[in-house]
């Protein structure tokens, strides 16, 4: 019995041995994982948990670091981000239900750069940077060349340039401290274009030279002998003319001093209103000469700083800067001078007692005298380049139609027909348009044969 009991005991030790080592030895069963792929665009890096393929437990949570360089901001998180915690945050988290790729978008600043004309003529190219949209990192200095063909002027950036080193040099520099569109405007040294007088129409051949008809009493047609002229404008009854060399000639009534502007220097554009002149000059400042009953004249401020544009209206003048808002000084009652909080203005032109302004994405705002619903413009979209007559809007549309609004006893708003135009100049009651070919169209008042430009060719 004593042995047997032995042998008992030793069988049960073993089994339950054999048993213990059965359940200790089995294998359990395998944690499900997943692969994180993480990358980074330029400008950034992702520092936790860093960049490659990583393996994480099912249900895991993994904390994302994402740092960004000198010069460049966080953007988002991109990729599989169904499960991380904020998508917006440079600091998250994301649980890992499965094998995910994620990225770090970084960003530093863009600079978008174009270049125009004041006109129908492209004549001039951004050599550097270039023409596009371009990255930078944040307080970069970025070189700007701008190089005009051959027979065209640079004259001036416009657009965003708070941060351009001048505006006025072709050649300059910009800071990047944004997002940022800027614009390198050109003109043609002579350009063919058209303008209206009150009673008379004047032509700018592309020869330099210049043609004029219409009301002469006070000598105001004499422009034969003109030679190299880039720009013409016409007043009441004064014609002004600029100069190749940045020099100005005008005639006609010269009752108020209008015409005196023999020793302008520097002038880039000329605008003439009705018994008076304005000159920009290279540097974006502004001179006048003649009547100045309402203020008109008064350009000498801070605010007429850094213009690209004049017009000139009766007892009104408008000056574009280069940032695309407007400044204006003289008669207020009818608010054509309510122009402060206009933006992102391309043009400006003036009538009698309102103000028209081209919108960046071509539609159009006005303001002031509206009687004959000269204002009504808010609808006109696709429009190239605008003039207005006394009580009365023009505008040169993307398809090289023309539109017109206001007042129309004499027709001067009968352009529906036109088409092939390329320029818009409006009188008292008269308008003109230079078509593709050079030759001329009028419609309107013809009392002192304003209109009678039939057998006019520019170039």
């Amino acid at each position: 019995m004593y042995g047997r009991g032995i042998g008992i005991s030793l069988v049960f030790l073993t089994t339950a041995a054999l048993v213990a080592g059965t359940v200790s030895c089995a294998p359990g069963p395998t944690p499900t994982q997943y692969n994180l792929t993480i990358s980074s665009s330029e400008g950034g890096e992702v520092t936790g948990p860093g960049e490659g393929i990583f393996t994480y437990d099912a249900g895991e949570v993994v904390d994302l670091v994402a740092e960004a360089g000198e010069g460049y901001s966080f953007v988002n998180w991109t990729g599989d981000v169904g499960t991380i915690g904020n998508v917006n945050a440079p600091s998250s988290t994301i649980t890992m239900n499965g094998s995910y790729s994620i990225t770090a978008d970084f960003k530093g600043y863009d600079l978008t750069v174009s270049s125009t004309t004041e006109g129908w003529l492209l004549c001039g190219t951004i050599t550097a940077p270039g023409e596009g949209t371009f990255t930078y990192s944040l307080g970069t200095v970025v070189n700007l060349v701008a190089q005009a063909d051959e027979g065209c002027r640079f004259v001036g950036w416009t657009g965003d340039v708070g941060t351009i080193g001048d505006v006025n040099a072709a050649t300059t520099i910009i800071t990047m401290d944004g997002d940022y569109s800027i614009r390198a405007n050109f003109r043609p040294y002579a350009s063919p274009m058209i303008a209206a007088g009150a009673l008379h129409t004047v032509g700018l051949r592309a020869d330099g030279t210049v043609l004029a008809v219409g009301w002469n009493l006070y000598g105001q047609c004499n422009v034969g002998d003109w030679t190299n002229i880039v720009q013409v404008a016409a007043g009441e009854d004064h014609t002004v003319g600029l100069r190749s060399d940045g020099t100005v000639i005008a005639v006609g009534g010269d009752f108020y001093g209008q015409c005196d502007v023999g020793g302008w220097t520097n002038i880039t554009e000329v605008a003439a209103g009705t018994w008076y002149t304005v000159g920009l000059k290279s540097d974006g400042t502004v001179v006048t000469a003649g009547w100045n009953y309402h203020g008109q004249c008064n350009v000498g401020s801070h605010t007429w700083t850094g213009v690209t544009q004049v017009a000139a209206g009766a007892e009104h003048t408008v000056g574009l800067r280069a940032d695309g808002t407007v400044v204006a000084v003289g008669e207020t009652y009818y608010g054509g001078c309510d122009v402060g909080g206009w933006r992102n203005i391309t043009q400006v032109t003036t009538g009698i007692w309102h103000t028209v302004g081209l919108n960046s994405d071509g539609t159009m705002v006005a303001v002031g005298d509206n009687i004959y619903g000269q204002c009504n413009v808010g609808g006109w979209s696709a429009i190239l380049q605008v003039a207005a007559g006394y009580f009365y809007t023009v505008a040169l549309k993307a398809d090289a139609t023309v539109v017109a609004v206001g007042d129309n006893p004499y027709g001067q708003c009968d352009v529906g027909s036109w088409t092939n135009i390329v320029q818009v100049a409006a009188g008292a009651n008269h308008t003109v348009g230079l078509r593709s070919d050079g030759t001329v169209a009028a419609v309107g008042w013809n009392y002192h044969g304003q209109c009678d430009v039939g057998g006019w060719h520019l170039f």
